[in-house]
C-alpha cells in the first residue's frame, strides 16, 4: 500500500550536493559555499550567546534581523519576511501562490531545480522556457505562460549570468501573477532588482546569508516585498521558522558588511583567476556572476571528469540533465583550492 500522494510517488526529490563528513580532507567545490569563515562579529555572538533564549520560543517575526536589514539595505522593516533559509521562502510562496493548471509555477531554464520540485509537492503545473544559447532573456514566452509564479534566478545558477534590470522590469509590468527574483548569488554580481520592489507591487526579491557571509550550516534567508503582500504570506509562514540562534547571529553577519565585502571580493578574484586558468586549459567557461562556474570540458566528457575528480577527493557538481551533461559547475574556493583542482584537471585530461 502506498502512504503517500501519487505526484509524491512519482516525483523524483531534489538532491542536494554530496556533503562529506567534516574532516575527510574532502576538497569540496560542488554546493557553492563560501571558502572563508564567517564574519569574526558572528563568532564571537555565538561565544556569547545567552542560554535562556533557547528556553523561550523566539521572535517570530525575527525584529531584530529584519532591523539589521533594513539598516544596511535602507528598505523598511515591515518590508521583509525570514526564512529557514532562502529556499524556505521559495516553498512558502509556492504553498500561497501556486495551484494545478490554473495558476503554474513559471520560470526559465536551466536553473535552480528545487522550482520545479516545489512545484511538483504543491501540485502544481510547471511551464519551462528554455534559454537560448546565449542566455536572452525570453520575456515574451515568460509573460505568455500567466504564471501565479514566474521564478527568475539573477545571478542564474548554474550558468552564472544575470538579468538586466530593464528586462525583469518589463517582466513585472506584464506578468499576470508574483514576479519572484531569486538573488542567492546577488553579492558576487553588480547590482540588484532590489529596487523593483517598490515600484511594482508583484515582485518579491529573495537574499540568502548562505553564499557571501558564509552561513550555508545556519539556514537563514529573508525576502522584501511590499506589506500588504506579505501580510498574505505570514498567514503560510510556520510560526517560529526561524530559531532565536539565527536571528542573532544573522543581525551580526549583515551588519558586517566591511568583512563580507573583503571575503567577496576575493571570491571575485579568484573566480577570474580560475575562469582564466580553465580557458587557457581549453574548457569554455561563461563568463560568470556568482561564486562558481559552469565549465565545458574539452573533450565534453563531463560526468567522468567528475568521476576521477571525485576519486581524487575533489567534489563539483555534475547535472545528469539535458543541455548540462556535458559540464561541470565549478564551486570557486580559496586560490590554493582552485590550484588543487585545476592541478587535478591537467592530469586528468591528459589521461583521460
Amino acid at each position: 500500500m502506498n502512504y503517500v500522494r501519487p505526484n509524491i510517488a512519482a516525483m523524483a526529490g531534489y538532491v542536494p550536493g554530496e556533503q562529506p563528513r567534516p574532516g575527510t580532507g574532502i576538497l569540496k567545490l560542488n554546493s557553492n559555499e563560501n571558502p572563508y569563515p564567517p564574519s569574526p562579529q558572528v563568532i564571537e555572538v555565538l561565544r556569547h550567546f545567552e542560554g535562556e533564549l533557547l528556553r523561550r520560543y523566539p521572535d517570530p517575526f525575527a525584529r531584530n534581523f529584519c532591523q539589521a536589514i533594513a539598516e544596511v539595505l535602507g528598505i523598511p522593516a515591515d518590508w521583509i519576511i525570514v526564512g529557514n533559509g532562502s529556499d524556505d521562502l521559495l516553498n512558502l510562496l509556492v504553498r500561497a501562490c501556486a495551484d494545478a493548471a490554473a495558476r503554474p509555477i513559471v520560470y526559465p531554464t536551466p536553473t535552480y531545480v528545487l522550482y520545479r520540485t516545489l512545484a511538483t509537492l504543491q501540485p502544481a503545473t510547471v511551464v519551462e522556457v528554455p534559454y537560448p544559447d546565449n542566455f536572452q532573456f525570453p520575456l515574451k514566452q515568460l509573460v505568455d505562460a500567466q504564471g501565479a509564479i514566474t521564478f527568475i534566478a539573477s545571478p542564474n545558477s548554474p550558468s552564472g549570468h544575470v538579468v538586466a534590470l530593464p528586462d525583469l522590469r518589463e517582466l513585472a509590468q506584464q506578468a499576470s501573477g508574483l514576479v519572484v527574483v531569486d538573488e542567492a548569488y546577488v553579492d558576487f554580481a553588480e547590482g540588484s532588482a532590489l529596487s523593483l520592489v517598490q515600484e511594482f507591487d508583484n515582485v518579491v526579491v529573495l537574499r540568502t546569508l548562505s553564499k557571501g557571509y558564509s552561513l550555508a550550516g545556519l539556514r537563514l534567508g529573508f525576502g522584501v516585498a511590499n506589506p500588504t503582500l506579505l501580510a498574505e504570506l505570514f498567514k503560510v509562514k510556520d510560526s517560529y521558522n526561524v530559531d532565536a540562534l539565527a536571528i542573532a547571529l544573522g543581525a551580526a553577519a549583515i551588519r558586517d558588511q566591511v568583512y563580507k565585502n573583503a571575503c567577496v571580493n576575493q571570491i571575485k578574484a579568484s573566480r577570474m583567476a580560475l575562469t582564466k586558468e580553465l580557458r587557457q586549459m581549453g574548457f569554455k567557461v561563461l563568463d560568470s556572476h556568482g561564486n562558481f562556474v559552469l565549465a565545458t570540458p574539452p573533450q565534453g566528457n563531463a560526468e567522468q571528469l567528475y568521476l576521477a575528480l571525485k576519486e581524487q577527493g575533489i567534489l563539483v557538481r555534475y547535472f545528469n540533465q539535458p543541455r548540462l551533461g556535458d559540464k561541470l559547475r565549478i564551486s570557486i574556493g580559496t586560490a590554493d583550492q582552485n590550484h588543487a583542482l585545476t592541478a587535478a584537471l591537467a592530469r586528468l585530461t591528459h589521461a583521460l
